[in-house]
């Protein structure tokens, strides 16, 4: 006799034994929780008028809130606050990574959670990076406040650090190249053995050996498409998951219908299989894609090799003492040392000593520049000998190189009108595809009368072939390739919006 299930809670959706659920009739209905934190979240949504977050979550399970040991007061720390976040005006701004989410719903409920919160300006996730920009009022509350905020709804955040990012990059990239390993020495090894199976076809070969080479392809492919291929079945999942026809979802099916089709045409039918077709499908995709990811992080790493390249630490000079302080705790008037190879970090007046200065990277001016006593020195500047005292006129945040950073970070989080364009024409352009696909197997079964394999195989190249990489992968990866570049050859581009623009120019007028 088989056994009750266990209930499920009526916010994570996870199941748990009968006496550990705290159990609450809520107006005409009974509701069960499995700890205090999802009860207190349940109800937070309710009152909030966010209870359309379920239907969004659909099967979705989550994490239950937890406790989380750490201090929320190191996160109103003075010197965290120079660190991480930046002033606009009156405003605060941060950027955090977001821990837990699972699909493009907790992406909503966080959303919507935050602009809801009294003294939040703006709350903008980005589900494929889990990276939040929010602004805030501080006079109304703290980075600590959203903080809790967003661990009272089961999530936690923290500083977005390049660092962090580096490390993540490098995972993605490690597991990438695990894939593509496995998948090229298999097809490989299957390629082998299908000229060998083209070549008897021709000269003749036994049909235990026929057998035998199906059955080595089959060990083969079977790895390259549910290990190297995996990523594609678990991206479609997500996608149906949140009803979205994406690529994923084509290479998947496409891989898929060929895989048990061969399985059947090689043990069962006595026909040709198509193992090969189905290992290249996944290679070659998967090697594309390799370079996508490739490809962005080489854009994304050059703006945190800028950020890299200024130093944490600076001299400062204070009652004839040389003290060393990190560029945060500089403030306006104090004396710096800046000695020959050093990157001027602040806005600055030169106190005593001379120098030669390269302002190229901030002005453009390709020949160095004599810095003497009076002089003004831009962030940014690089000294090429000798050594300055320096008398800084505007903090590390007001600083010419702080804005330049911020300028091309804002650059790259925003999306031109053709990136919008291409994502809105590839969310109805995966499930056209798939269309036209189901109508492509239909006449070739049903009008021209070709039979099954024919009809399947070609229903599988349109599946394959078709999908939409062009649209939802190469048009962001340009965009943010082609700022990445420019700033490398010191073109800044204060948005993305202008290579649109300066593509259609006639004339340029350099100042």
């Amino acid at each position: 006799m088989a056994q009750p299930s266990n209930p499920v809670c009526d916010h994570c959706g996870l199941a748990y034994p009968e006496e550990v659920m705290i159990k609450e009739r809520i107006g005409d209905e009974q509701k069960q929780f499995c700890c205090k934190g999802c009860q207190g979240v349940y109800h937070l949504l309710n009152t909030e008028g966010l209870d359309s977050f379920y239907a969004k979550r659909g099967e979705t399970t989550l994490e239950p809130p937890r406790e989380f040991t750490d201090d929320l007061e190191r996160f109103d720390l003075e010197s965290f606050n120079k660190k991480y976040i930046k002033k606009n005006g009156e405003y605060s701004t941060i950027a955090l990574v977001l821990e837990g989410i699972h699909c493009a719903a907790c992406v909503w409920l966080n959303e919507r959670v935050l602009s809801r919160t009294d003294g939040v300006i703006e709350a903008n996730i980005n589900f494929t990076t889990h990276k939040a920009k929010i602004t805030w009022d501080p006079g109304k509350l703290s980075l600590s406040d959203i903080i809790r905020t967003i661990r009272s709804i089961g999530y936690n955040a923290f500083p977005y650090d390049p660092g962090s990012g580096e490390e993540r990059a490098n995972k993605q990239r490690r597991e990438y190249i695990s894939r593509m390993v496995v998948a090229i020495f298999a097809t490989m090894n299957i390629m082998w053995l299908a000229l060998s199976r083209y070549v008897g076809f021709f000269s003749g070969m036994e049909e235990d050996v026929r057998q035998m080479i199906y059955l080595a392809e089959f060990v083969l492919v079977t790895p390259t498409l549910f290990y190297s291929g995996w990523i594609y079945y678990r991206g479609a999942y997500y996608g149906l998951k949140n009803r979205i026809v994406n690529m994923d979802l084509l290479v998947a099916t496409g891989a898929s219908a060929a895989y048990f089709y061969s399985i059947y045409a090689a043990f069962f039918a006595g026909r040709e299989p198509y193992f090969d077709s189905v290992a290249m499908i996944i290679t070659f995709v998967l090697v594309g894609k390799f370079y996508e990811v490739r490809s962005k992080k080489s854009a994304v790493d050059a703006i945190d090799t800028m950020i890299a390249s200024i130093p944490q630490e600076i001299i400062v000079l204070k009652d004839g003492a040389k003290v060393q302080k990190n560029v945060e705790e500089v403030v306006v008037g104090d004396l710096v040392e800046c000695r020959a190879g050093d990157k001027v970090i602040f806005d600055s007046v030169v106190v005593s000593g001379e120098a030669s200065v390269d302002t190229s990277s901030i002005t453009g001016e390709s020949v160095a520049v004599m810095a003497e006593e009076g002089s003004s020195v831009l962030s940014g500047s690089i000294n090429l000998d000798g050594t300055l005292v320096l008398r800084v006129e505007k903090d590390y945040h007001s600083s010419t190189l702080y804005s330049i950073i911020t300028l091309i970070e804002d650059a790259m989080n925003e999306k031109p009108r053709i990136e919008r364009l291409a994502n809105r024409i590839s969310e109805r352009f995966s499930l056209t595809v798939l269309t036209l696909a189901m109508l492509t197997f239909a006449v070739w079964y049903f009008v021209s009368g070709a039979g099954f394999e024919m009809a399947l195989i070609t229903t599988i190249s349109v599946v394959i072939v078709a999908c939409p990489c062009a649209l939802a992968l190469a048009t962001p990866i340009a965009t943010l390739v082609g700022v990445s570049e420019a700033m490398k050859k010191g073109v800044l581009f204060k948005a993305t919006r202008h290579i649109e623009t300066i593509a259609r120019a006639d004339v340029l007028l350099l100042d």
